[in-house]
């Protein structure tokens, strides 16, 4: 399935949460893994049950991931509210994990850690941003859809795993 370009919407709560995330976000170090770590695993412990084994950012390995890719962390009041982990390759970025704590989910953050995503691939001269998540949680494949995620296939990634769903979406450049 072939996507089209999407432009980057703007809108005042948009520009809160810009706002926020200029203010509050800090590229993950060596010494943030464990806070890494525990903030996702609280984010995705809501989906183990639904998927009767723990989500996969449950037990990645964090100290590798702080090392290896790009992880941004969005601190709100002291305190760390969510987070986006980016494994920019070749042609691509791979969003690996957007993660919200209980306490800020349904605020936008998640949205807005996407929309910084999509900024940071431009800013290294890409234009296609890619995610996968579980076929199973079908509120996060929603709202990749409203975002302008288009789903490019759907594949068993083991029987213990289940199927993914796979989704991308191209980037214009932005005008401003």
């Amino acid at each position: 399935m072939q996507n089209q370009p999407s432009e980057p919407k703007s809108s005042t709560s948009q520009h809160r949460l810009k706002d926020a995330l200029g203010a509050g976000l800090r590229r993950a170090t060596s010494p943030d893994a464990a806070a890494v770590r525990d903030l996702t695993r609280g984010a995705y412990a809501k989906w183990a049950p639904l998927l009767g084994r723990e989500p996969l950012p449950m037990t990645a390995d964090y100290d590798a991931a702080v090392r290896d890719h790009v992880v941004d962390m969005l601190h709100l009041d002291g305190k760390l509210a969510a987070l986006i982990e980016i494994y920019p390759e070749a042609d691509h970025s791979l969003i690996v994990n957007v993660a919200v704590s209980p306490a800020y989910q349904g605020r936008g953050y998640g949205r807005a850690l996407l929309v910084h995503a999509e900024e940071l691939a431009r800013s290294l001269g890409l234009q296609e941003l890619r995610l996968y998540t579980s076929v199973h949680l079908t509120e996060n494949v929603k709202l990749y859809d409203r975002l302008g995620y288009k789903v490019d296939r759907e594949a068993e990634v083991s029987p213990h795993l289940g199927v993914f769903v796979y989704m991308s979406k191209r980037l214009l450049d932005r005008l401003d």
